[in-house]
């Protein structure tokens, strides 16, 4: 058993317990501190071993000192009861470090299999929460791709005959089908994925393609360019809407400035729209919001569908409403996804007490703004005079409302997410009914490792519904859309909407040669340069 992945991960090797060796001197009965025990001890024989109190084997292994007592309880390191308090050899701590060093996931190929349903190769596949909705839909995932250590071993752990490379980059595509056995030539059904997002999130530096995560972004539309499937799926953030080509820092804009045309909000996706419609591909674009597909969490995201076969894919058809909207089902709430885990084991970081003393004045639903105001101050600090909604610190959450977004780790200040009741943020395992996990898939790596994996997933609901929305194209079926549903808080976001606003601003399209647009070649050279 791997004391860092679960019960079902492979086992790492245990060190001889140190402190069971024949020393000079007797145990003492009763040692009142570390510092005495190594003054008394360690000096005099060399059979003693390094010690480290269960914070410090906490920071080493990048996990919380509660799972490490939990691993201390278990068996499954070897500690010693000294004062009171747990110690653990080093040596212990260095072999899990060199253990997970040795079991990094290489990448492996499929056997080729026969199947009659559709087949699907998953890009930036995380925790594969995009390609179990899929799987779910009836489309067969044959390949995934993914490049984080932790992230590699959920994949083999849980799809042992599922073919998984690495950086997409370091592929040509022939690779790429005979990795999935298929042959040169093959027809793919669907290819799947959401490239990098942070380079076009609105909370971060937005430098979109010229970053490196927005380059691989453009490698990843020349793989479905060059596959040519008969679907692929383009999964993203909010901030795609309105990525500019090349983003200009605030700090280099003169009082003067002028956007060019490559730097006007919505240039990243048009560009990218643009060549896959030159492709030959027909696209569909919305904001969802996963609530309304049966997901207990408020997370919206940009999912693209583009599609070979001589016409568009319908837009998602939801499974429920906010409001009961549509004769639909209600959204899930929290309490739906989490209110049988009273008695689970939950591995979960925790709150400094500098938080904690105010935590225990809110109840559920409740955030710093329900603190009385003579408190909020002290609670804030100088963000108290920062812009924006600050709707993150301090934040429990509802009983009757779905979860908010989950994040890749619930103990940042400005993004807590509190349990509604107890002092401690939601566990790993918490994150994992939210985002509609299996409860028996198994997150390899550390605490951290697990939360960053699961909050940068797309919801299996929300994966179901574009599986759902491709079976039925491929069928034949006819979409019975909803005309004017809420997808999400905003407005004019579908393909249609967002292209009437913002391609105006570009001329007849980025590619133009007149109307003081961008010019092919010239695109095309800082593309190249970025």
């Amino acid at each position: 058993m791997d004391p860092e992945h679960g019960a079902h991960c492979p086992t790492t090797p245990r060190s001889a317990d140190p402190l069971k060796q024949q020393t000079t001197r007797s145990k003492p009965t009763c040692v009142r501190s570390v510092r005495w025990y190594t003054m008394c001890f360690v000096n005099e024989t060399s059979n003693i071993p390094e010690l480290l109190a269960v914070s410090d084997a906490a920071k080493r292994l990048g996990v919380s000192e509660q799972r490490v007592r939990t691993m201390v309880r278990k068996r499954l390191i070897q500690a010693h009861m000294l004062g009171g308090r747990w110690l653990i050899p080093v040596s212990e701590i260095t072999n899990i470090v060199r253990y997970r060093a040795s079991t990094e996931e290489k990448d492996r190929h499929r056997v080729s299999v026969g199947t009659s349903q559709l087949v699907a190769l998953s890009f930036f596949s995380g925790a594969m929460g995009l390609d179990l909705g899929l799987e779910r839909a009836g489309i067969n995932v044959v390949l995934a791709c993914e490049t984080d250590k932790a992230t590699r071993k959920t994949i083999a752990h849980n799809r042992p005959d599922t073919a998984l490379l690495g950086d997409i980059s370091q592929y040509s595509a022939a690779q790429i089908l005979d990795a999935a056995g298929l042959t040169s030539g093959s027809e793919v059904d669907v290819i799947t994925g959401g490239p990098p997002c942070q380079a076009f999130s609105t909370a971060g530096a937005r430098r979109g393609f010229s970053d490196s995560r927005g380059n691989v972004f453009l490698q990843y539309i020349d793989l479905i360019l060059t596959i040519r499937p008969r679907y692929a799926v383009i999964e993203n953030v909010r901030g795609l809407l309105s990525a500019p080509l090349n983003h200009r820092p605030h700090s280099e804009r003169g009082s003067d400035w002028t956007p060019a045309d490559v730097e006007r909000p919505g240039g990243a996706l048009l560009h990218v729209l643009d060549r896959l419609q030159d492709g030959g591909y027909f696209v569909t674009f919305n904001l969802y919001n996963a609530a309304n597909f049966g997901v207990p969490q408020s997370r919206e995201r940009v999912i693209i569908i583009c599609s070979r076969d001589n016409s568009p894919v319908s837009h998602l058809i939801p499974t429920h409403s906010e409001r009961g909207l549509y004769n639909l089902p209600k959204w899930l709430t929290l309490h739906d996804a989490i209110g049988d885990m009273a008695h689970v084991e939950h591995n979960h970081h925790q709150f400094p007490e500098d938080r904690l003393r105010f935590y225990r004045l809110l109840g559920p639903g409740q955030y710093w703004k329900h603190l009385d105001p003579s408190l909020h101050e002290e609670a804030l600090g100088a963000s108290l005079r920062s812009g924006g909604g600050k709707t993150g610190f301090l934040r429990r959450l509802a009983w009757d409302r779905p979860s908010c977004t989950l994040v890749t780790s619930p103990t940042m200040p400005a993004t807590d997410i509190c349990h509604p009741t107890e002092l401690r943020p939601l566990s790993v395992e918490e994150y994992k009914r939210i985002q509609q996990f299996p409860d028996e898939w198994e997150v390899c790596g550390s605490i951290t490792d697990q939360y960053r994996q699961i909050g940068n997933a797309v919801p299996v609901g929300l994966g179901q519904a574009v599986g759902r929305a491709i079976v039925r194209h491929s069928s034949g079926q006819a979409a019975e859309g909803l005309v004017g549903f809420p997808y999400s808080r905003y407005r004019d976001c579908d393909e249609k909407s967002w292209e009437a606003r913002h391609r105006p601003n570009f001329g007849s399209s980025l590619s133009a040669t007149s109307g003081g647009s961008l010019a092919t070649d010239e695109r095309n050279r800082q593309l190249q340069l970025w």
